[in-house]
């Protein structure tokens, strides 16, 4: 296994403590499965070094039975399974966002956001074993083993989707044992949330009837309206991040690029949630014409991101490159960033756009 060192030297690094990187745009469509070392990376503290062999990961609050397991014993109890689900920062595009006015947090491009094979167990089998009573008021909260400014993280996440099929206790990516920034030895997956409702380094799970009070719970990945500063800005009041966005992003060519005239390849990634992407608009000319791009998805994936790729005649010239996805629902993008800018950035979705020289 390559080095933490090594894997760091392949991304874009926008921070080192806390460690955060997302991978070039065109390394994302080399495989529809994001390979471990070109997923993103989102820390909002240290890496923890933890053990296999001495990790332990609580159970308790409003269950039958409390319980305490080991990573044998999560493998051994409960039935394993996979899922192909994309993982995608609240903050991805933010640089985009930025364009428009100043905001807080890393300037992501396009790149927090990646697809990975899940291997672990149900969170759903291990809350149902525990004897937690299902309730439109309940919620599970999560704790992680990293800090944030002197206390653990924690986030939580509606029983409802804490017991739905798609919500696992995560040990593997891709077939391996997550890496230390992606988790090792347990995170959930939470998918279709935010990615920060999938927390990493799990050390506790706790079935309550309120939302955890936790700082990146109660006071964090909150959408404001674009009159709110930071210091208006009133966490009770925001709207907590949880499903995320229609997006798209185009991958190749990269901004700046010198392409020949004539055909062209372009290609992205389009993602919708749980709902299916059924069209994505590739433009040429800044949105005033549009091709329909071909769609490569996985059926059996409903989580998971759309790979498109479209052809376009471009002739020599400076050229703004756009694209727009469309979802089962019939809803699009807005067009600028302008349109849903916000103080912290959060949930750019509006077109993608990457301005080429044609020669």
């Amino acid at each position: 296994m390559s080095s933490l060192s090594e894997r760091k030297a392949r991304l874009i690094v926008h921070g080192d403590r806390p460690y955060n990187a997302e991978p070039p745009l065109d390394r994302l469509r080399t495989a529809y499965r994001t390979p471990a070392p070109d997923f993103y990376v989102r820390s909002h503290g240290d890496l923890p070094a933890l053990d296999r062999d001495t990790w332990r990961l609580t159970v308790d609050g409003d269950v039958g039975t409390a319980m305490e397991l080991s990573l044998r014993g999560l493998r051994s109890r409960f039935r394993e399974v996979t899922v192909t689900a994309t993982m995608q920062c609240a903050g991805n595009r933010r640089a985009d966002m930025r364009a428009v006015a100043p905001v807080s947090g890393d300037p992501w491009d396009g790149g927090a956001i990646g697809t990975a094979d899940w291997t672990g167990v149900r969170l759903g089998d291990v809350l149902r074993e525990a004897g937690a009573g299902e309730g439109a008021d309940r919620h599970v909260a999560f704790e992680s083993h990293d800090g944030v400014a002197g206390h653990p993280y924690g986030v939580s996440i509606p029983l409802a989707k804490a017991l739905a099929p798609e919500t696992l206790l995560a040990y593997a990516m891709n077939g391996e044992a997550l890496l230390p920034e992606h988790g090792f030895p347990v995170r959930a997956v939470v998918p279709g949330f935010a990615g920060v409702r999938s927390p990493k380094w799990l050390r506790r799970i706790t079935v309550q009837d309120r939302p955890s009070d936790n700082p990146i719970q109660a006071g964090d990945y909150k959408l404001y309206p674009s009159d709110v500063t930071p210091e208006t800005a009133d966490p009770v009041r925001g709207h907590t991040i949880d499903a995320m966005p229609l997006n798209a992003a185009i991958c190749e060519p990269a901004r700046g690029a010198s392409l020949k005239a004539g055909a062209n390849r372009v290609r992205g990634y389009a993602i919708a949630g749980d709902r299916a992407v059924v069209r994505v608009d590739v433009s040429g000319d800044g949105g005033r014409n549009w091709a329909q791009a071909a769609l490569e998805h996985e059926p059996d994936a409903p989580f998971a991101w759309t790979f498109w790729t479209a052809g376009l005649d471009l002739p020599p010239g400076e050229h703004e490159l756009a694209v727009r996805a469309w979802d089962s629902a019939g809803q699009t993008q807005p067009a600028l960033p302008d349109d849903t800018w916000n103080h912290k950035g959060y949930l750019c979705a509006c077109w993608h756009r990457v301005r080429v020289s044609v020669v």
